[in-house]
């Protein structure tokens, strides 16, 4: 019986970082690796967008960058990206393509096209189930995600950051190729957080993306009668769709890290690495997979002391406890927050990187009566 060193439950963008950071910091040798995913990741399955100011260490495989993006709502444009600041996009398959033929080099690397089930924690090993077998191992990097374990905590309310987007290309030039619309919240909002979002690729193609911010998907065709309208309004009429993503993503201050434990390490959206408050996930993954890599890289033998809440997370707990109790707010708390806040600053604030004292400027720029009820309810239990 072949015992792993880790076993890797789902091979995603968590995973593979882990992997990536796992081989900068020579960690792989000698280790015996078993990878377990379903799916091939050779195709492009979703796109991850983030900002950071000049060059990064993911640039070579970064699909468009743009140094203008605004954030628009029906009082207000406002310039988000400047002083080296950046949008950048970068589309999955060539994340996958890169660190998957880096791992080429590691013949001690399995990969079964498994569907993990489950897995018990013993004293000694870890046991995991798929659709076709069991493998025994010392650790699991888990980041598989059961939504419904999320669902119905009172403390903390899962809201889902879920959207449809199509890449468009028309006959004619009709984008700013050097310009992102960031968020632009002029579209009705119907009682929720609804915003659009496009990334133009060249004059001629782009992301055009319909965003909401909920505890409840949509029916397939509301999102696209919401993108045909916000084309129709934009005076596009004549388009080819080159192809769809959708997805939803949680946003929740739930404590994932309090399932780690001596043998199980939660990762990717399954360790709380989403951002609650914002949904993203990419440089999240990048901090944090250094982070996982230097505890094992100590030969440290236990991952439930890896992690901790922080005044950020605090933070968060309060926003979506407030967007998820009255989901309209969304167009107003924004739009303070970008218009009464440098948005430098707000970026910064979100990547979690500002002292105290630009914390409560942002903090003071959003509706405070809502935060406040928030923050009773949070240190009270009521």
């Amino acid at each position: 019986m072949i015992r792993y060193d880790y076993i890797f439950a789902g091979v995603g963008l968590a995973g593979l970082m882990v992997l990536h950071e796992m081989m900068v910091a020579d960690v792989l040798k000698s280790k015996k690796i078993l990878l377990l995913e379903p799916s091939e990741k050779e195709h492009n399955d979703r796109t991850w967008c983030f900002w950071e100011h000049g060059e990064g260490e993911w640039d070579a495989v970064v699909t468009k960058e743009w140094k203008s993006g605004f954030f628009i709502n029906n009082e207000k444009t406002i310039e988000c990206f400047s002083s080296g600041m950046k949008y950048k996009m970068i589309e999955s398959s060539l994340f996958y393509r890169k660190v998957l033929s880096e791992l080429k080099a590691y013949p001690n690397l399995v990969w079964k096209k498994e569907r993990v089930m489950h897995y018990v924690e013993r004293p000694s090993e870890v046991v995991v189930t798929t659709d076709v077998t069991s493998y025994h191992g010392e650790v699991i990097l888990n980041s598989v995600l059961d939504l419904n374990q999320l669902r119905n905590h009172k403390k903390y309310p899962l809201l889902l950051q879920h959207f449809q987007g199509w890449f468009v290309k028309t006959p004619v030039p009709v984008f700013d190729l050097n310009s992102a619309t960031f968020m632009d919240f002029s579209v009705e909002q119907k009682g929720n957080t609804r915003f659009m979002y496009v990334l133009p690729i060249s004059t001629t193609e782009a992301l055009v993306e319909y965003t909401l911010f909920s505890a409840e998907i949509l029916e397939n065709e509301a999102y696209e009668n919401a993108i045909v309208e916000y084309l129709k309004q934009k005076d596009i009429a004549d388009y080819e769709i080159l192809r769809k993503e959708k997805g939803v993503i949680p946003m929740t201050a739930y404590p994932f890290w309090k399932k780690n434990s001596k043998r199980v390490l939660n990762i990717g959206s399954a360790g709380g690495w989403t951002k609650a408050s914002t949904g993203y996930t990419f440089k999240n993954s990048v901090k944090l997979s250094k982070k996982v890599v230097a505890h094992l890289k100590r030969n440290a033998t236990d991952f439930s002391p890896l992690y901790k809440s922080n005044r950020f997370t605090f933070y968060d707990s309060l926003f979506v406890d407030v967007l998820f109790r009255e989901n309209h707010l969304g167009y107003h708390l924004f739009g303070s927050m970008f218009s009464k806040v440098k948005p430098e600053t707000v970026f910064r604030f979100l990547d979690e990187d500002t002292a105290f004292t630009e914390d409560v400027k942002v903090i003071l720029s959003c509706p405070k009566l809502p935060f406040i009820k928030a923050l009773i309810r949070k240190v009270f239990g009521v």
